[in-house]
């Protein structure tokens, strides 16, 4: 879509969620978006991320996907290269950190995930990928996350496992405001 289009949805998403971004003002947001910011951004949106500001605990502020189920555009995808490599039927379309690395955003974090699950219920219904630590990811493993029971869950699976419920969520740094 178009940069224009774009930052309008970006700024009416920003208004209708104040609480996601307490004493920040849109104008010092649009303000630091570069154009391939601005890329990334709508790769969030077409996706289906809902792109918002969000305050982090360290005082850095970051784009993050805030739709209320993991994103519609990136499920059924396995962890990454090496994952869909190992896999001999059945393959998926690609991995969720390729298609992170070719959209220049990063992966949640656990502790990412678990600070924007204190805003309000995500992946009620869903989970998510989040970035694994080499420790597990050498041994075959990944790691997502979801919420159920008023609970934020973080569980394992193969890296190289896939499901149509299961997608991922980004984020892009925005830095200190």
């Amino acid at each position: 879509m178009d940069q224009a289009t774009l930052i309008d949805i970006l700024h009416h998403r920003f208004t209708d969620h104040p609480d996601r971004h307490p004493a920040v003002k849109w104008d010092d947001i649009v303000s630091r978006l570069s154009p391939e910011m601005l890329r990334s951004l709508d790769w969030m949106e077409q996706t289906g991320g809902e792109p918002d500001i969000v305050a982090m605990p360290n005082g850095q502020w970051v784009f993050v996907d805030c739709a209320a189920e993991s994103p519609s555009g990136r499920r059924s995808l396995c962890y990454d290269e090496a994952a869909l490599e190992k896999r001999k039927k059945n393959k998926p379309a690609g991995s969720v950190v390729a298609e992170a690395v070719a959209h220049g955003v990063a992966l949640l974090t656990e502790d990412l995930y678990r600070h924007l699950q204190t805003i309000q219920p995500f992946d009620v219904k869903t989970s998510s990928w989040i970035e694994t630590p080499e420790a597990i990811r050498t041994q075959g493993g990944a790691l997502f996350c979801d919420r159920r029971y008023d609970h934020v869950f973080v569980y394992h699976n193969g890296a190289d496992s896939y499901y149509a419920n299961r997608g991922f969520r980004t984020y892009l740094m925005l830095g200190t405001i």
